[in-house]
């Protein structure tokens, strides 16, 4: 019998809890293991360069708080910051994620579909990442979406950690780790875009 989206959905939920709950979890390499099963890596950025006194500007897709609207195409200074004004910008559990390519533990941030419309930014730039209505419950443990808002908004980039070979996505404008990109996920895309709460920020429509 062919499994469903949905039984594949439960089995990871179950798996990863049932790692959580025993033990398993810090007995078989703690963060390395829960990094390996939700698909997120440890080199897919190097250390945060120093800032320059080079500006590059970007051409992103734009869209409105209000209630989503998509207003084109707009130039994005590219935000270049040190080390020090990282930590400054971001919380430690966002810098080790964003600059450092870590991974939150799963189930530990606000990964469950939120009840209002509206959309995702990145928490170090505030580009628009992901629409909330491409959220769907994929049994890790973190934020995972169909598709994101528009490809020109982020990048995917080769990632050879652990021994696999996957794809990494960042932020087209800061250049902050945010997760991983997977062929498992639901209609129309297939696509899993798994992400770490902590890099992204929700940003509630306030027009319905």
């Amino acid at each position: 019998m062919t499994s469903t989206y949905d039984d594949k959905v439960a089995d990871r939920r179950r798996f990863l809890l049932a790692m959580m709950g025993g033990g398993a979890v810090a007995a078989l390499g703690g963060v390395a293991m829960v990094r390996f099963f939700a698909g997120k890596g440890g080199n897919a950025m190097a250390a945060t360069p120093a800032a320059t006194n080079r500006v590059e500007t970007l051409l992103l897709e734009c869209f409105s708080d209000d209630d989503g609207h998509h207003l084109g195409p707009c130039d994005v200074r590219k935000l270049v910051l040190t080390d020090e004004q990282w930590h400054q910008r971001l919380s430690d559990a966002a810098f080790n994620v964003m600059r450092r390519a870590g991974t939150e533990m799963a189930f530990s941030g606000p990964h469950e579909k939120p009840q209002s419309k509206g959309l995702y930014r990145c928490a170090g730039c505030d580009t628009a990442l992901f629409d909330a209505a491409t959220q769907f419950d994929s049994g890790t443990g973190w934020p995972s979406f169909w598709r994101p808002i528009a490809k020109k908004n982020v990048i995917e980039s080769r990632d050879t950690a652990y021994g696999m070979i996957r794809t990494a996505v960042s932020c087209a404008g800061c250049d902050s780790h945010l997760g991983h990109v997977f062929d498992d996920g639901p209609p129309p895309t297939g696509l899993r875009y798994c992400m770490n709460s902590v890099a992204m920020r929700f940003v509630a429509y306030r027009v319905s």
